[in-house]
């Protein structure tokens, strides 16, 4: 048989031509389909007609009812029995109003004035004393009559909770109100057995009962009640206006707000209840939070008067308990609310729970800083509770901003900004122009914290504050720990929420409030510190936290693995990004530099170095001290701001300076940790608010001392990597634009402290190293001839020179200078230039234009006549050009490692580190002002006295100019509540924006050859030094190792013993003057004169004189001179010491060098 007719079959006639199998039964399966949907069709259209028609017969009834109803009522005549009211007046009334108009959500004229007959009749048959006659007296009757009441009652408070919901306040139609104003009345009525007029005192219970059965329905989800009066409330204005409560006793819309109100609390004052409520009181506390406390300015839509019904104890200790019971299922149908407007930059509603719960636990009031909380307030609950909404509406916003920026992303095709990704305007409150942050102002006044602290302090004395379990919720935390939390939500939500302050508002409260920081620091010095003198004791506290379930063993054994493998894992680092073998003699050199200064390291940082649970880190704390930690760093981080140094040092408030140390040390482990062990998402504002308290420590530190410098190096004294590594590492990383980290990387640049000051000299010159190859493999040379800069200076002119052929160069000042000097008469002098005029020309011009003569710089008024800008040089014409030129002469000099022989003033220095001074740097800039500023400050009397306001008055060309302090400062005098104000703003002036012009123009020139990445490695005072080297005594023997001779002298000439001779016995001052004549600089090379370029040199001046004047008779009369630009001390044969000594006093003393040849 074919094979292609064996799949056919036969259609037994019906067709010549013949279909497949598959074909057939696709074809057979299409008609059943068919007829399937036909069928559902056809039921579909039968089930529409017959509700249709359903729909038609019960609207034709209902009006047939109404219309009978109506004409029932016109006719009626006098007093109606209880059973003609239930059975004539309401049973018609509630079946056509719920189909006329509760079912279709509006309300026609013919419903409302049907409605205000039914109502009235109603109110007048309850008020009526005759018990056949009052409609309520069937709540006490039969069973029969209680089953009719309670459904009819029911019946009746839907149909006035659908008016309610309906009602549009800001119409304000007259008809409107009263019948809204009516059935409220009606509402509060029924639910309120005091006001039934025919109750007998022996039916009072079973009325009692009827009632709380009532109210238990309005309670239930069933009912409907809070999405009724949140529809409601949410269409009245905010504020509640003042001039509709001047009348509140007979204003029907009060009365509308307050029966609104009455019935939502109505559930909450169920008392002594004998029947089983299955729950329907947590139904109704839960519908309470979800529908009413989401309602923006939920509190301020209402009259004042109403508020303290809120406040009561019986509504808030349920609400704040059900939060935290339901706190998942209450999230969740918030959430749900939410959905809708995911993409309305709107508050989200639990931001509204958190704000109305905030106000209504603390009060009212807000034009005042004096408060209190709610009566009998359950203070832990109200914690968490707040942590709770507080941590939920953070993540909302940030699911929010990430959906937004996404869409916004898409949509127009770049990034968004955070802050655009919400808007705040829309939480605005009518003409008081509050904010929604302002329904948080308790929260950062000192009442709100005080009375916490008294909270947690009783909590502490009964055993609840806890901090060993750290993996416990924060729901079962009590005390300071509580508190703890809360503030620390109070923070990001303030950060996030609060566009211009941040948390601006709740850092003053918590950095002044007494005590509250000395609290913190306690609980973190006993779980911190606690290991301190029970090194041995097993038990740790953290121990669960830090290792898990490893031994302390095994954690010591990590710890060493990982100190002995950090200098192998940064040399494998260098090696990937540079291509460089381990055996280069770069990092050789290096490492045994490195190992060589470590040997020097004194025994006291061990004492430091006993942090256990932060050795590892933020992973290494629990939960609890994690939010401690940070609590702490944010707020005395804002304290150091404006603690002076009579506060810090002399008072020692807030800590003693022993426990000073013991925070420095604490931060200085905490970060060193976390930065070479890398940060995770969720630790960065810890780390981040740490490093800025250390920072402020360490500046301190660095201008006044009060912590053992090893305390600073303590962290990274057994695992600094090697000075190459860690200055390349450094670089490759910085160069990446933040696109990659470097955890080693980090600790260089956040906390270069950790390295002793002289790696980080070198590490700065071998920034400097690694910068001149990189020129040089670019083509830019640095020898003689190839792009060399050729300048011809005139000594008497050499700033003027200078400045002309140099100051345009920029960046390429970097390459080598050749100095032609043309005499005073006009000749050029001869000599090449290989390094020495370049020298001298730098030493020269710098010792010109510092000068407080030429009038671009002035000094100090303290003691040490340190250097700063002088204001007037901007009068100066190109004042500000001429002080960015000597930026490029100072880079120059530190580029080229040549020493100048002054000091810049501190504060002056601060700003080219580009850090902020504070108040206290004033006294080594004008001790004078800074005494008079602290006398204002401390002032004990009425500072009006004084007759200050908020100006200055500068001096200059003989001419006076008053400059405010702020705007308007020369109306504002200052008192003692903005006396603070006025110190902080006299010494910011003085500090930093007096002198910002000139120290910017410099900081643009001395970056174009100096990246501020390498300035950053150093403190003010270590920068000095990096300028003029140390200021401490010569050292003879590294001097004579070092130094060169020429002219036919040796290390074994009978001079040149002589010299050394008479050199070490010089006094240190007269030592340093020699080498400032031989050198210009009177401070020896950091790192020694091993790095002093060119070499220290004794040249031989020959003289002939005869072989006994060393045993007698006449010397040689010749004086020393020198060739400062080499470094070259020409010594004449001298055969005496005594000559010799005499000769070098006289020379120096002189201020003379070349020239006494």
């Amino acid at each position: 048989m074919n094979e292609s007719r064996r799949h056919q079959v036969s259609l037994r006639g019906a067709s010549a031509k013949e279909i497949t199998r598959d074909a057939l039964l696709e074809r057979v399966n299409q008609e059943r389909e068919l007829r399937n949907y036909t069928r559902r069709a056809n039921a579909a259209v039968l089930l529409i007609q017959r509700v249709w028609r359903r729909h038609y017969e019960m609207k034709s009834v209902a009006l047939g009812l109404r219309q009978e109803w109506e004409i029932m009522m016109n006719n009626r005549a006098g007093a109606l029995s209880v059973l003609k009211i239930s059975s004539e007046i309401l049973r018609p009334f509630l079946f056509f109003i719920n189909y006329l108009s509760v079912r279709c959500g509006k309300i026609g004229a013919t419903e409302r004035d049907c409605m205000m007959s039914c109502f009235r009749v109603v109110l007048e048959n309850i008020a009526s004393k005759d018990v056949h006659q009052n409609f309520c007296s069937m709540a006490t009757g039969s069973i029969e009559e209680r089953r009719i009441w309670f459904h009819q009652s029911k019946k009746l408070i839907s149909v006035c909770l659908f008016i309610l919901s309906v009602f549009d306040y800001s119409q304000q139609r007259v008809q409107d109100v009263v019948l809204t104003s009516t059935a409220m009345r009606l509402s509060v009525l029924l639910t309120d057995p005091k006001g039934w007029n025919c109750t007998a005192d022996g039916d009072r219970k079973d009325a009692n009962t009827a009632v709380k059965n009532l109210v238990q329905f309005i309670g239930s989800e069933r009912s409907g009640l809070y999405n009724c009066i949140r529809k409601f409330i949410s269409k009245l204005e905010a504020p509640f206006s003042s001039k509709e409560l001047k009348y509140c006793q007979t204003d029907d819309k009060f009365l509308i707000v307050a029966s609104a109100i009455t019935l939502s609390l109505r559930p909450f004052h169920l008392t002594n209840m004998d029947i089983d409520d299955n729950g329907m009181m947590d139904c109704a506390v839960e519908q309470y939070c979800v529908s009413l406390l989401t309602i923006p300015w939920f509190p301020q839509r209402l009259p004042a008067i109403l508020i303290p019904a809120l406040r009561h104890k019986s509504v808030l200790s349920p609400c704040l308990r059900m939060l935290l019971i339901s706190k998942e299922k209450i999230l969740k149908e918030i959430s749900e609310m939410d959905q809708l407007e995911i993409m309305s930059r709107k508050m989200p509603h639990i931001g509204w729970a958190l704000a109305n719960t905030v106000y209504l636990v603390t009060g009212s009031d807000m034009s005042v800083d004096s408060g209190k909380f709610a009566e009998d307030l359950d203070y832990s609950s109200y914690l968490h509770v707040v942590i709770f909404l507080a941590d939920n509406l953070l993540a909302s916003l940030e699911n929010i901003r990430q959906i937004t920026r996404k869409n916004e992303e898409i949509q127009v095709g770049n990034d968004t900004s955070a802050e655009s990704a919400f808007d705040l305007a829309e939480t605005t409150c009518g003409f008081l122009q509050l904010s929604y942050m302002d329904l948080f102002r308790p929260v950062y006044q000192q009442w709100h914290l005080k009375t916490l602290l008294v909270f947690a302090k009783d909590a502490s004395i009964c055993g609840t504050d806890n901090l060993s379990s750290g993996n416990q919720d924060y729901s079962r935390k009590y005390g300071l720990l509580g508190v703890a939390y809360y503030y620390s939500c109070m923070l990001r939500l303030f950060s996030t929420l609060n566009p211009v302050l941040k948390s601006l508002p709740v850092l003053n409260m918590l950095s002044f409030t007494p005590g509250f920081l000395a609290s913190l620091w306690g609980e973190l010095e006993k779980s911190l510190f606690h290991r301190k003198n029970h090194i041995a004791n097993s038990t740790s506290l953290y121990a669960n936290t830090i290792s898990g379930d490893k031994s302390e063993g095994d954690s010591e054994r990590r710890q060493k693995k990982f100190s002995k493998d950090t200098g192998n894992k940064w040399v494998n680092v260098l090696q990937k990004f540079t291509g460089k073998s381990p055996t280069e003699n770069d990092c050789v050199n290096s490492v045994d530099g490195q190992s060589n200064f470590n040997k020097t390291e004194e025994h006291p940082s061990d004492e430091w170095d006993i942090i256990e649970p932060l050795r590892w880190g933020p992973e290494g704390i629990s939960k609890d001290i994690h939010c401690l930690l940070l609590l702490f760093c944010s707020s005395y981080s804002h304290l150091l701001l404006v603690l002076d140094d009579i506060e810090f040092y002399d008072k020692q408030v807030p800590f003693t300076l022993e426990q000073q140390q013991k925070i420095a040390s604490m931060l200085n482990t905490l970060v060193y940790n976390s930065l070479s062990r890398g940060i995770s998402p969720q630790y960065r504002a810890l780390v981040d608010s740490a490093v800025r308290c250390l920072h402020l420590l360490y500046e301190r530190d660095c201008r006044r001392q009060f912590c053992h410098s090893s305390l600073w190096l303590s962290p990274g004294k057994s695992n600094r990597m090697p000075i190459a590594v860690a200055a390349r590492t450094h670089e490759v990383f910085s160069a990446a634009d933040g696109a990659l980290s470097s955890s080693m990387g980090s600790v260089i640049t956040t906390m270069p402290h950790v390295f002793p000051f002289e790696e980080r000299v070198k590490m700065f010159r071998e920034f400097i190293s690694m910068d001149k190859v990189s020129r040089r493999l670019a083509g830019e040379g640095t020898g003689p001839g190839s792009r060399s800069i050729e300048i011809v200076i005139r000594r008497g002119h050499i700033f003027e020179d200078g400045l002309r052929q140099l100051n345009s160069l920029g960046s390429r000042l970097k390459s080598a200078i050749h100095v032609s000097f043309v005499s005073e008469s006009g000749l050029p002098e001869a000599g090449l230039d290989y390094g020495g005029l370049s020298k001298e020309f730098l030493t020269d011009i710098s010792k010109t234009a510092f000068s407080p003569e030429y009038g671009l710089f002035s000094q100090t008024s303290t003691s040490d006549r340190l250097l700063m800008p002088n204001t007037t040089a901007r009068f100066l014409d190109n004042g500000i050009q001429m002080i960015e030129f000597l930026g490029r002469i100072v880079g120059k000099a530190l580029y080229e490692g040549i020493l100048l022989d002054f000091y810049f003033s501190h504060v002056f220095v601060q700003k080219l580190l580009g850090r902020y001074s504070f108040l206290d740097e004033l006294s080594t800039l004008d001790p004078e002002l800074y005494r008079n500023l602290m006398y204002v400050k401390h002032y004990d009397g009425d500072v009006r006295d004084l007759s200050l306001d908020f100006t200055v008055t500068e001096e200059s060309l003989g001419k006076h100019h008053v400059i405010e302090l702020k705007p308007g400062g020369k109306d504002i005098s200052v008192t003692n509540e903005n006396k603070l104000q006025y110190v902080h703003a006299m010494a910011d002036y003085k500090l930093n924006r007096q002198i910002l012009p000139f120290s910017n123009a410099f900081y643009r020139g001395l970056t174009d050859l100096i990246s501020p990445s390498w300035l950053k490695l150093f403190n003010s005072s270590e920068f000095n030094q990096l300028l003029s080297g140390g200021d401490h005594d010569i050292d003879v023997d590294d001097l004579r190792k070092n130094t060169q001779y020429t002219g036919g002298y040796s290390e074994g000439s009978r001079t040149v013993k002589l010299f050394w001779e008479v050199f070490a016995g010089f006094e240190p001052r007269e030592r340093c003057m020699l080498l400032k004549f031989v050198t210009s600089c009177s401070r020896a090379p950091l790192l020694g004169f091993k790095h002093l370029h060119p070499a220290f040199t004794i040249h031989k001046v020959v003289c002939d004189v005869p072989l006994w004047a060393s045993f007698g008779g006449q010397d040689v009369d010749r004086l020393p001179s020198a060739s400062t630009c080499y470094n070259t001390l020409k010594l004449p044969t001298y055969k005496r010491a005594s000559t010799l000594r005499a000769k070098l006093l006289y020379a120096i003393n002189s201020n003379a060098g070349f020239e006494l040849s």
